[in-house]
């Protein structure tokens, strides 16, 4: 066997198929040998200690490996470029980047290296060198996770339906959740195509294989944080709530002293919550609520700021503007994300009149802004979705500096959801089934029991906020509502609940399973009545909240205040108008970016606790 490092502390191993006989030492492929052995498949995932890089090289290439003395190891992230030849059989010669290393050449007598580097392509990006055609040059910058999304659905070796691989953004942000009756066959393999379902039969996450699927995304019990086990708790009726029409301009220029500082934050963010804006305030309300605008600060003070950001905005345009054609094809990370940009902004809400027709001036924006964004924050770059959360706000903003800046400190609260750990997401999926195994424990035994029970479903919901799920109005009505910070940490959370909520009678009396789940959900895309959703969302953070037993994970995601202050909330609407506070200040903290806030972890006994705070 041999063994390809997807990163520095795991590889994937390839050995022979089942029922191939297995090659001698001698027989093992390296350049100086014949071999025959070209029936391979993936069969499990190895784990080894991180090792410290080596400046000689002896760490990347390893002949003393327990399993064969020809076996050798390397990260993909070490990867310089691949050489292929192909006079008679085909040849692959890899070679690293720091130092310059070769490695042993790999022959397929018989063909598969193009299934191979198929497979490489999942975990790295693989482009043709301008001037050798037979170089490919491998980079692996952040934008990986931007691949592993193009190919969610994108794997042969589970003999996946290939009308999914003809649109890359599809798999992107429509089809994890855009999953019909084929698709559970697909994921399980050619060999149990055959094989009829019982409606009743429910996938298995193994057979199913998620965290190949989309690399980083696996949660297990190591690393769900350490939640005490919740059990039935009577929360109490729900609550009645009411809603009311969205903030007009008279109201919102009573919130505005003379000199243009706004006052009585905390009541107007909850009449924003509880109606969100009318269209002609958005413009200048969501440059506060996304905090590109100070509260207390004046006008004169808002149009200063507006110049030099004005000015830094160009100076980062120019970055890449000025950049020649000779430059971008020696800088492979650029022309990456230039492509996948120009790709994604062709497809992004055409429908919507400010975008759609033929050269757009909307469209130029849209890849202009993205594409500085790119400047602004190198290492992340872009990845595919981000063009679903600038569109809305450059539709309202309808000027490029004043988008771009909202759109900057909008992905200082997503930037966790499209890292390549996805560690924000995982967070967000773990606390989302907490929340509803508290809610409603009997419906969280039911999702469990169909493997469902991570919420998986809800990925599309959490990683754009809805984009997707809603109409073009209710996406802005939705957005501006979060934004306010009330009424507890973390409501898009609750706002998944309350469509869960609706939804659970269907899914439980139909008896649907993973796969049925799956496409449930997804259909429930533009059918959902936003003042409805709202209206149970705040209903449920209230039953929650009035909840004097409340399991201390739920009052820290939620960031409800310490139990001492809890009777104090009881029968009002909001616990709190401010934004919630933060947990005790004794307390150790380490602050990290995550979803819609940050969250920091704490010792406990046997793990560790995740927190949102503002």
């Amino acid at each position: 066997p041999w063994q390809i490092g997807i990163d520095s502390s795991s590889v994937m191993e390839w050995a022979q198929c089942p029922g191939e006989e297995r090659s001698t030492p001698q027989q093992a492929v390296v350049e100086q040998q014949q071999s025959y052995e070209t029936e391979w498949d993936m069969i499990n995932a190895v784990s080894f200690p991180k090792r410290k890089p080596c400046s000689n090289g002896e760490g990347a290439l390893n002949h003393t490996h327990e399993k064969s003395k020809w076996a050798f190891t390397f990260s993909v992230w070490d990867l310089r470029s691949i050489t292929v030849k192909k006079e008679g059989s085909s040849r692959l010669m890899f070679r690293l980047k720091e130092p310059p290393t070769s490695l042993p050449v790999l022959h397929f007598h018989q063909g598969g290296s193009e299934d191979f580097l198929d497979c490489l392509r999942r975990y790295a990006l693989i482009t043709e060198a301008p001037d050798d055609e037979t170089c490919l040059l491998v980079s692996t910058p952040n934008r990986a996770l931007s691949q592993s999304f193009e190919n969610l659905l994108d794997d042969n070796n589970y003999g996946l339906v290939t009308k999914l691989k003809n649109d890359p953004y599809v798999t992107t942000l429509g089809g994890f959740s855009k999953v019909t009756n084929y698709i559970f066959d697909a994921f399980r393999g050619p060999e149990l195509e055959q094989q009829q379902r019982p409606p009743e039969e429910m996938a298995d996450l193994d057979i199913l294989g998620l965290g190949e699927v989309i690399p980083g995304l696996e949660i297990n019990q190591q690393e769900e944080p350490g939640f005490e086990v919740i059990t039935r708790i009577d929360l109490g009726a729900r609550p009645e709530v009411t809603r009311r029409q969205p903030l007009s301009a008279e109201d919102w220029a009573e919130h505005q002293e003379k000199g243009g500082r706004m006052k009585n934050v905390p009541h107007l963010k909850k009449i924003i919550f509880k109606g969100g804006l009318c269209h002609a305030v958005r413009k200048e309300a969501w440059k506060f609520l996304l905090g590109y605008y100070p509260w207390d600060s004046t006008y004169e003070e808002r149009k200063g700021l507006q110049r030099r950001k004005t000015d830094e905005y160009f100076r980062m345009k120019l970055q890449w503007k000025s950049v020649s054609e000779e430059q971008e094809r020696r800088n492979s990370r650029l022309r990456d994300f230039r492509s996948l940009i120009e790709k994604d902004v062709n497809r992004t809400d055409r429908t919507n009149r400010f975008y759609e027709g033929v050269d757009n001036p909307g469209l130029v924006l849209l890849h202009d802004i993205l594409m500085t964004y790119c400047m602004y924050d190198f290492d992340l770059g872009y990845v595919q979705g981000m063009s679903d959360l600038l569109s809305p706000i450059l539709y309202v903003m309808e000027n490029e500096v004043d988008a771009f800046w909202c759109f900057v400190s909008f992905m200082d609260h997503m930037h966790q959801n499209f890292e390549e750990q996805m560690q924000g997401m995982k967070t967000q999926l773990i606390q989302l089934s907490t929340l509803l195994r508290l809610l409603d424990l009997a419906f969280w035994n039911y999702l469990e029991s169909q493997d469902s029970g991570y919420m998986y479903f809800c990925f599309r919901w959490l990683l754009i906020r809805f984009k997707r799920e809603l109409s073009y109005p209710d996406v802005l009505r939705m957005w501006e509502v979060m934004w306010t910070g009330l009424p507890c940490q973390n409501f898009h959370l609750l706002v998944c609940c309350a469509i869960l909520d609706s939804e659970k009678r269907k899914i439980m009396e139909e008896n649907f399973g993973f796969n049925e789940i799956l496409k449930h959900i997804n259909e429930l895309s533009m059918k959902l009545d936003i003042e409805e959703v709202l209206h149970k969302s705040e209903a449920i953070c209230m039953q929650i909240r009035s909840c004097k037993d409340l399991p201390h994970s739920i009052i820290e995601i939620l960031g409800f205040n310490t139990e001492s202050e809890l009777p104090r909330l009881e029968g009002r609407e909001f616990g709190t108008l401010d934004s919630p506070q933060s947990p005790r200040p004794t307390q150790r903290q380490e602050v990290f970016s995550n979803g819609h806030n940050g969250h920091y972890r704490e010792p406990l006994q046997n793990g560790c606790k995740v927190t949102f705070i503002s």
